[in-house]
């Protein structure tokens, strides 16, 4: 069932893309330090140490910006840069496994960028085999890894299934050359070809597509183009992203101007068009924006309610504990998160001080406790149940009235839950559980549109 223009009009407001609860904009410093945050961590995977813990190590570097990128890259053809970085890794990984005086669980881990294929495939040997050394890993683990069609070579493939990798991301966004051109990003139809058959033929399970809508000069034709031809290559999932226009933030995106944007009923057009279209192959809608093929571990996970959410995004499996690990990462061991320097320099220098590169983070309170499962429950599973005698369950009910009636959401068995139609607008239910957003009178400079 797709939504009309009128609703995705109304509810196309910033909005967080809630990987996390408290959103990384509200975190608090009060208490926190990185003593407190080892503590934490250690308590935790003592708690959990069944479901093992993941690990999302961030690889920065790209030989070129992709204007449109609001992640944290460090562009450099200098290969150079390859051997020091994972040197620091690997040191800041020693310390956490130090930190948890216990042999380590793996369950999962991803490589994340950046352009993770930027590296060469024996320093990312190098960099796996660190994490490997002295941990266990879990029966099922799920590795995955972030690559670029065009510079990802049979090598990266053949060494990382090796090392038990069964997934991978392809970056595409789109393939009209003139979108290519504006957002310098680069790659044919035949590369990704190339790496999908090479992939297959190795052995990989689950390739996934990221194809972003909203980008500049895209039209109907172009998207449907896009789409069409991502779907003949039948990749096992598909993440359909609003591009988040913050040059505020990301100076490259001043590439183009907001002119060149579909903006309105035009991008509209685009998301349903784009969701229309994928749908229509039998691909399921699996949370918010991600569509996977009924036999695909992640849709297998939503059925089952297994379906997890955290700052690498969607998973098949539950950890309450992420260790993030390189510039910028982000951690998470439930009651606490904390988040390293961005800066490639200050990271070296910290590790070389003895210090954990954190440079903040949030510890949660039992109020943030329970919202944080609230929003968690509404993005994985499309329900929640309301905790009896939560101080703030009166304020959400109040909230979501507008919701319910516009058909977004509806109370089933002591349930709030997102209706067909409002899984298209979970980032929009989610705000109503989102204590810190609703006292915040700043979050139209804070968030992407929701739509």
């Amino acid at each position: 069932m797709q939504p009309n223009n009128s609703l995705i009009t109304k509810y196309n407001v910033a909005a967080p893309r809630y990987t996390s609860y408290p959103t990384v904009p509200f975190w608090e410093s009060n208490g926190f330090n990185s003593e407190e945050w080892l503590c934490r961590l250690k308590r935790t995977y003592s708690q959990s140490k069944e479901d093992g813990i993941s690990i999302y190590v961030h690889l920065p570097f790209c030989e070129n910006l992709c204007t449109y990128c609001g992640c944290n890259t460090r562009i450099t053809k200098n290969h150079g840069v390859e051997t020091p970085y994972i040197n620091y890794v690997l040191r800041e990984w020693k310390m956490y496994q130090a930190a948890m005086d216990e042999v380590v669980v793996i369950s999962e881990i991803h490589l994340g960028g950046g352009t993770p294929t930027f590296f060469e495939p024996t320093n990312l040997q190098r960099l796996i085999l660190g994490l490997l050394d002295g941990a266990i890993v879990k029966e099922g683990a799920s590795f995955s890894f972030e690559a670029h069609p065009a510079n990802t070579t049979k090598e990266h493939l053949q060494i990382l299934y090796g090392l038990g990798f069964r997934r991978l991301s392809l970056g595409i966004q789109d393939f009209d050359p003139h979108v290519q051109y504006l957002i310098n990003r680069h790659q044919t139809v035949g590369d990704v070809q190339r790496v999908m058959g090479e992939a297959r033929e190795i052995g990989y399970t689950s390739i996934n597509f990221d194809l972003i809508y909203g980008l500049p000069l895209q039209t109907q034709t172009s998207v449907r183009d896009t789409i069409e031809k991502s779907l003949r290559l039948s990749p096992d999932r598909i993440s359909f992203y609003s591009y988040a226009h913050v040059p505020w933030i990301k100076p490259g995106q001043r590439r183009f101007t907001e002119h060149d944007l579909p903006v309105g009923e035009e991008k509209l057009a685009l998301y349903i068009l784009g969701k229309q279209m994928i749908e229509e192959q039998d691909y399921k809608d699996v949370g918010m924006d991600h569509f996977a093929k009924p036999e695909d571990e992640l849709f297998k996970a939503a059925l089952s309610g297994n379906l997890h959410r955290n700052f690498m995004g969607y998973a098949d499996r539950y950890t309450p504990v992420l260790v993030g690990l390189g510039v910028s990462s982000i951690s998470d061991a439930w009651s606490s998160f904390a988040q390293n320097v961005k800066k490639v320099e200050d990271y070296y220098k910290l590790l070389d001080e003895g210090r954990l590169p954190v440079i903040k983070g949030h510890l949660l309170h039992e109020e943030d406790k329970v919202l944080r499962r609230y929003i968690l429950d509404m993005m994985c599973k499309g329900k929640v149940a309301l905790k009896a005698g939560f101080p703030l369950n009166e304020a959400i009910v109040q909230r979501l009235r507008i919701l319910e009636i516009d058909g977004l959401v509806e109370y089933v068995n002591g349930y709030i839950m997102a209706t067909p139609i409002g899984k298209s607008f979970l980032r929009n239910i989610c705000m109503a559980f989102d204590q810190r957003l609703q006292l915040s009178k700043e979050q139209e400079q804070l968030f992407s549109q929701a739509i």
